[in-house]
């Protein structure tokens, strides 16, 4: 007969959970470049969702979940009059930043944009705010969400260095819920053993298949995921703080655990401290709305746009030389079916600025695509080969370029030179050559929306460090309202 007896003694939290929460409580953060990276990242994602708000697929997602809902103390969703419940703004506000995939990136074993965790971060810091207001209490400032943003980018980055969730067909918002739950559980009120507790409920959450960003299933499911982690992250972290037990081995338990169920059995690799290094080293996509592996081929399209243009119906082929992770993700043939289907193809955002010199969210869309034939004529003549260096270079800690070189041969035997970009314009390498674009791409996408004093008063805000930091949560919002 067969006979199981499970051993009924409750196991110490796994290490792991331990540590975040650590960091969490107790770690102080002293880098300005961080602090300042921060910042950028954050007027960054607040710019990309106001640009987002021009396109009806994203605002359609917005708003209460019962029409003409509106909530005392309720956070506000930058560009609308909307103020929601904390997990539905968390929603609204991770769904429109991350919507136009224009947004900081995190690029290792494990991708991701870490940005995402600010749908979270701003909607209970300003609900925060508010409540303690009521109360006669000082509201969060934005030095506390800069805080939350650099603990929360280095929780998700360091999990993804050298943890692939990809390979085994996970989708990286997962790593969104685990490290938005453990900086607002504090941010709300929360100890350390809450905090560990809600960790524990957003990985025992499970994880989304990633088979809404490839093909044939590409969707647009992929712009409002990271809305959904972030969101539930909130919602975890309020059932925590109302007294909901954790599950300590989540992660390690034999059979039922995380690691067991959903990642061959494999513990995590955290081989470093967590610290400041992910803020410092994120990657901002300031350029071009396209997936970031893209992007240093896009900057090499748009170099050889002006030699190309003219002769566009006489390339015989294109070659794009790149790293492994972008042909894995990206690299694809055949029908493209929406738009979000085109900004992860290689192939398209590198044919676009070939012949137009540019890349703007307006090229995905389906109107655009029908009218322009050629596109879809220039893909069929790209060649994608893996360049070993770039695939190496992309994971040693003291490069992680990402680049592309692109060649174009045409008709009569004649080509261009081979065009090489190896570090895009929001690498840390490029930092100094990069802000000045990243200030006026937040200026450019906020007058989409808001009358010139009201962009000039934002910008000006957002320049100033010292008075950024100091300024209210709710003050810092209600500058965004409509």
């Amino acid at each position: 007969m067969y006979q199981n007896v499970d051993e009924n003694v409750r196991p110490s939290p796994d290490q792991l959970l331990v540590d975040i929460a650590d960091y969490v409580m107790d770690s102080e953060i002293c880098s300005e470049e961080a602090f300042n990276t921060a910042r950028n990242c954050l007027i960054d994602a607040i710019g990309c969702g106001i640009l987002a708000l021009k396109f009806p697929e994203c605002t359609k997602h917005l708003g209460p979940i019962v029409p003409g809902t509106t909530v005392q103390y309720g956070c506000s969703v930058p560009g609308t009059s909307y103020k929601l419940d904390p997990v539905t703004g968390a929603f609204n506000i991770g769904c429109m930043i991350r919507w136009l995939d224009f947004n900081d990136t995190w690029l290792a074993a494990e991708w991701g944009h870490p940005s995402d965790n600010l749908g979270a971060i701003l909607a209970v810091a300003d609900y925060v705010s508010q409540l303690s207001l009521s109360k006669g209490e000082n509201p969060l400032t934005m030095k506390d969400v800069l805080v939350a943003m650099i603990k929360a980018y280095e929780i998700q980055g360091i999990l993804a260095l050298e943890n692939s969730y990809n390979r085994v067909g996970l989708d990286h918002v997962l790593l969104v819920r685990v490290a938005s739950v453990a900086v607002v559980t504090k941010m709300l009120g929360g100890n350390r053993e809450q905090v560990i507790n809600a960790l524990t409920q957003a990985w025992v959450d499970g994880c989304s298949l990633r088979t809404y960003r490839h093909a044939p299933n590409a969707g647009s499911r992929k712009s409002w995921a990271a809305g959904d982690a972030t969101s539930r992250a909130v919602r975890l972290a309020m059932i925590t703080l109302k007294g909901e037990m954790g599950i300590p081995s989540v992660l390690s338990a034999p059979k039922w655990g995380f690691y067991d169920v959903q990642f061959d059995g494999k513990p995590f690799k955290v081989e470093r401290a967590y610290s400041s290094y992910v803020m410092e080293n994120i990657l901002l996509k300031i350029s071009y709305p396209a997936e970031f592996h893209s992007q240093t081929a896009v900057e090499c399209a748009v170099k050889l746009h002006p030699e190309v243009k003219d002769k566009l119906h006489l390339i015989d082929k294109i070659v794009i030389k790149t790293h492994e992770s972008a042909i894995r993700i990206i690299s694809k043939q055949g029908a493209l079916n929406n738009p979000a289907d085109r900004d992860h193809c290689l192939q398209y955002m590198v044919a676009v600025p070939l012949m137009l010199g540019t890349l703007t969210a307006d090229h995905y869309e389906d109107d655009f695509h029908s009218a322009n034939p050629l596109i879809d004529e220039l893909r069929d003549k790209i060649h994608v080969v893996e360049e070993e260096r770039y695939s190496r270079e992309y994971l040693e800690a003291d490069k992680r370029s990402i680049a592309n070189a692109i060649q174009v041969f045409f008709t009569d035997g004649s080509s261009t030179e081979e065009v090489s970009v190896e570090y895009p314009i929001g690498h840390r390498r490029r930092r100094e050559e990069g802000i000045p674009v990243l200030e006026n791409k937040l200026q450019t996408n906020l007058s989409t929306l808001y009358p010139a004093q009201v962009v000039d008063q934002i910008m000006r805000v957002c320049k100033n460090h010292e008075e950024f930091e100091a300024l209210p949560v709710n003050e810092f919002l209600s500058m965004f309202t409509t």
